[in-house]
């Protein structure tokens, strides 16, 4: 597979935009495994192989176990994630399938998210999902290679 184009040569000031809005979550009061986990489940669901591959990576280098990065896919089912874990990737959920739900985000799913996490930790979640599903979409639509990319 080849990559279709370049974002960062073709579009560098938009580039930057999206890494601004990383520096943000890297500063936000988002725990970094719960962060990693949204990243790798909004990027499964949107069949990003090239951030599939980058998230789980940054997660293990994080120090992330195996078990928990195979079961991010099926996280309903583990028992491996605590209740703050569990609303964040519910909330990941319901926010990267809008299109699959008569009720955008659900009010149970919200309420959960909100019992765990206060406004600006939540707040920061909103931004994490948002943000991991428009970099899903560049990577999808220019085919970025998985694996090309190193972990820092």
């Amino acid at each position: 597979m080849n990559a279709r184009m370049n974002l960062v040569e073709q579009a560098p000031a938009a580039y930057q935009a999206m890494r601004g809005l990383e520096g943000f979550l890297a500063q936000s009061p988002l725990p970094e495994s719960t962060l990693l986990l949204v990243k790798l489940r909004a990027s499964q669901i949107n069949g990003c192989a090239f951030c599939v591959d980058m998230h789980g990576k940054h997660a293990k280098q994080a120090g992330e176990s195996d078990e928990r990065l195979f079961a991010t896919a099926v996280w309903q089912e583990s028992p491996l994630f605590t209740g703050a874990e569990r609303a964040a990737l519910a909330l990941t959920e319901d926010m990267t399938r809008f299109a699959d739900r008569a009720e955008r985000v659900g009010d149970e799913v919200w309420d959960e998210a909100a019992r765990h996490y206060d406004e600006p930790t939540l707040a920061a979640l909103i931004i994490a999902i948002t943000t991991i599903n428009a970099w899903n979409r560049i990577a999808v639509a220019t085919r970025m290679v998985p694996g090309s990319a190193v972990p820092a």
